[in-house]
C-alpha cells in the first residue's frame, strides 16, 4: 500500500472512529505496550486477569526487569506463549531504559519496532 493510501485509509479510520478503545486494562501507554504484547493468540479478558496483578506490584519498565523472567512468568503463565512473551517483553524493557531512559511515549510507529510486537486485529 502507498503511503498516500494508508494516510487515506487512517483519515477514513479517524473520521469513522474518532476515539477508539480497547477492553484491555492499563493506566499508561507503556501498560498499553505490555498488554498488547501478551495479547497475541490471547483473549484480553485473559490478559487483563494477569495484568491486574502484574501492574500493581511492577507497572515501569525498571520494576519489570528487575522481576527478571522467572518472575514475570509467575504472573503471565495463564496466558499462551507466555515464555516467549516473557522474554519479548523484558528485553522491550531494557530498550526502553537504554534508548530512551525508560520513558514510554505513545507513538505507534516506535512500538512496532519492539521485540513481540505485531498489533492485535479486531474482528
Amino acid at each position: 500500500m502507498s503511503p498516500e493510501k494508508r494516510t487515506k485509509l487512517f483519515e477514513r479510520l479517524r473520521s469513522a472512529n474518532p476515539n477508539p478503545t480497547t477492553e484491555l486494562a492499563y493506566r499508561t501507554p507503556f501498560e498499553l505496550l505490555v498488554s498488547v504484547v501478551l495479547s497475541a493468540q490471547a483473549t484480553d479478558k485473559s490478559v487483563n486477569a494477569a495484568t491486574e496483578k502484574l501492574y500493581r506490584d511492577a507497572s515501569t519498565p525498571q520494576a519489570l526487569l528487575d522481576l527478571g523472567e522467572a518472575g514475570l512468568i509467575g504472573y503471565i503463565k495463564t496466558i499462551g506463549l507466555y515464555r516467549s512473551k516473557a522474554k519479548h517483553i523484558l528485553e522491550t524493557c531494557r530498550l526502553l531504559i537504554e534508548r530512551h531512559g525508560g520513558k514510554f511515549r505513545n507513538r505507534a510507529r516506535r512500538s512496532r519496532r519492539s521485540p513481540g510486537w505485531a498489533g492485535k486485529p479486531r474482528t
